[in-house]
């Protein structure tokens, strides 16, 4: 195995149902995808660690599978957090510029002084992204350095989680032998990868449809305006065939994936299934336009609290350019259809891109978040690295994330 190469990033997706990993090599044009890793999940539920060391081996395992399609090896990955612990909220923060003139030091204060929201102790911010800034009353900046005037005004986008949930996936990937050099919320990590820029701008919505969670981003002048999590996703869909056909769980997974379509209207009525029954039982041919009706309901469900929550914030009609599914979910049939019936607005299915390499091998909405989480630690570097285990942490570690290694 050759040596660890400090030009490769490696996006490390720890999701509910699946694990995988991708390492992309910086060039200059970009990146190269040179190796990618998968492996069933064990030991998540709705993207929060419940068993640790069925998550080590996971990660391990999908690991060593990348580690040896790119013939190197792996020391720090990127990872992505998920969970209905994660929360958004947008922040507002004004100082005096000390100068004639905006420079880093009035940013970084300012940006402190937007972030100075009173958070409980359990949680711990994870991303305070900017969305704009104002100078005298000149809205829409996006970088102030350099101009003149007396007041500077700053509003951001604060994401928190829960510390232990984000201390669990740390704590994982340590004993599976990585440093993990950022947390990334898993949402922003995918829309790096199958959103354009030009989207962003005019607005967008992504919706990152997952295995235990749903996750939004409302994306309006180029900049994040809202995120939001759900905890339903994939997993609801396999629960409510295996409770419907009266068949096992793994066998539910594999008809959704083969079979299943979430529009009924979409299915041919002669069209069958074998489902496979429980105890040792002989198979049963059903109509997969039974299975069709069990999916549209909970999908339909989905999408529906989604819009809610879309409307809520008052940004319905700022989505010029839509809305955009993307994760292990959207490769269901149908999907995009009922997402525009639902949505009421245009809908296209999100696949990873701005990248090169193994582009067949990840051209699929399941590996947006492991191809965007390395992207963004493209966008990122030179990175911090975080390690439970080290005894000297706190002299070692600088940055937003040193307190959630208190012990």
């Amino acid at each position: 195995m050759a040596e660890r190469v400090s030009d490769m990033v490696v996006g490390l997706d720890i999701g509910t149902t699946k694990i995988c990993a991708v390492v992309g090599e910086v060039r200059e044009d970009g990146v190269e995808i040179i190796g990618v890793g998968f492996h069933p999940s064990v030991g998540l539920k709705k993207g929060v660690v419940v068993n640790v060391e069925s998550t080590v081996k996971s990660i391990r395992k999908a690991v060593e599978d990348a580690e040896l399609m790119a013939g190197i090896e792996i020391g720090q990955v990127y990872i992505g957090i998920a969970g209905s612990h994660i929360k958004g909220f947008n922040s507002h923060g004004v100082i005096a510029i000390k100068g004639q003139e905006v420079n880093q030091e009035d940013i970084d204060r300012v940006i402190d002084a937007a972030r100075a929201v009173a958070i409980p102790l359990d949680r711990e911010v994870i991303h305070v992204l900017p969305q704009e800034y104002i100078v005298d009353d000149q809205a829409g900046i996006m970088d102030p350095v350099g101009m003149a005037g007396v007041r500077l005004e700053a509003r951001i986008h604060i994401v928190t989680g829960a510390v232990t949930a984000a201390q669990n996936l740390i704590k994982c990937a340590n004993r599976a032998g990585l440093d993990v050099s950022d947390i990334v919320l898993q949402p922003l990590a995918s829309a790096e990868a199958v959103l354009t820029q030009e989207e962003k701008d005019l607005g967008v919505g992504l919706v990152d449809f997952g295995g235990g969670t749903t996750d939004l981003v409302l994306f309006s002048e180029g900049t994040i305006r809202h995120s939001s999590v759900l905890g339903l996703g994939g997993n609801n869909l396999t629960n409510d065939i295996a409770i419907g056909l009266k068949t096992p769980m793994q066998e539910a997974e594999k008809i959704k994936i083969l079979h299943g379509c979430c529009l009924s209207s979409m299915v041919a009525r002669d069209d069958n299934v074998e489902v496979p029954s429980v105890g040792g039982r002989k198979p049963r041919l059903l109509s997969r336009q039974v299975l069709a009706e069990i999916l549209e309901p909970r999908v339909e469900e989905i999408f529906s609290l989604i819009d809610q929550e879309i409307r809520r914030t008052g940004m319905k009609d700022s989505l010029i350019s839509g809305i955009v599914i993307t994760g292990g979910s959207a490769l269901l049939p149908g999907l995009s259809e009922m997402a525009d019936q639902i949505f009421q607005l245009p809908t296209r299915i999100g696949y990873p891109r701005r990248i090169s390499g193994l582009i067949d091998v990840v051209n699929s909405p399941m590996f947006a978040t492991a191809v965007g989480l390395v992207l963004y630690g493209l966008e990122h570097q030179p990175n911090r690295k975080f390690r439970i285990r080290d005894g000297n942490i706190f002299n070692r570690v600088t940055g937003r994330m040193k307190s959630w290694f208190k012990i």
